[in-house]
């Protein structure tokens, strides 16, 4: 049976992952590394939107959070579920969208990765693995709705803590942020290569402007944000 021990930081190993949900990656451990510099006490509520395989809401759950997990996906869920019960770790997790599974509870922490890559597509896919990264031509479309809910979701004091790529442009992000009355700023950077879906679209962004020719790293940014 694998360790419940997770380090400040670090994601939990040995996690299994159902064909379709999305495999921890250089954002989700970006986002991981953010959250570790957080200082929570045991017993926190926090909000993880879009969970995938669980990982980030183990290792707050492992600090002693009470964490709610939020996915769109069954094979999320059921990923999630599993891992959870493999360290027994107590998670709640919940399938469908984020806005209408809070039912108005507040948290003291809201983690997002949401789907950020942009696509040609205006309408976000409805099923498949790609529910997990396509989000519209600017890769905007998740972003800002949980810009526009997290005053929602927050306690006073609380924080969000949102990783995307800087092709969805993070000044906007904090813009949107600003205006629905959080005060925000970027507060991690890392540069990663290409993954497959940004080269088969390189010709698609290129035209779009969000890739430069011959690009072949992207930047991911972590915005933090408080609720006055």
């Amino acid at each position: 049976m694998p360790s419940t021990a997770v380090g400040r930081g670090e994601l939990p190993t040995g996690l299994l992952t159902l064909p379709g949900v999305y495999r921890p990656q250089a954002d989700t451990e970006l986002l991981a590394r953010a959250l570790a510099a957080e200082s929570f006490p045991p017993g926190a509520e926090i909000l993880e939107i879009g969970t995938g395989t669980g990982a980030l809401a183990l290792s707050a759950a492992d600090r002693g959070a009470q964490v709610t997990a939020v996915d769109v996906s069954w094979p999320a869920v059921t990923t999630a579920r599993l891992n959870a019960l493999r360290r027994h770790l107590p998670l709640r997790i919940l399938h469908g969208d984020f806005t209408s599974r809070t039912d108005g509870r507040r948290y003291d922490v809201v983690l997002a990765n949401p789907p950020y890559v942009p696509a040609p597509s205006r309408r976000p896919p409805s099923r498949g693995p790609s529910r997990a990264w396509d989000a519209g031509p600017d890769g905007r479309l998740v972003i800002d709705r949980i810009c526009a809910a997290t005053p929602g979701l927050l306690h006073r004091g609380g924080t969000l803590l949102m990783v995307h790529s800087t092709m969805c442009d993070p000044d906007r992000t904090l813009r949107r942020l600003a205006q629905a009355g959080l005060t925000g700023q970027t507060t991690a950077r890392a540069r990663v290569p290409w993954g497959p879906v940004l080269r088969e679209r390189r010709t698609w962004l290129q035209s779009q402007g969000l890739a430069a020719v011959g690009e072949e790293h992207e930047e991911l940014v972590i915005i933090r944000a408080q609720a006055l």
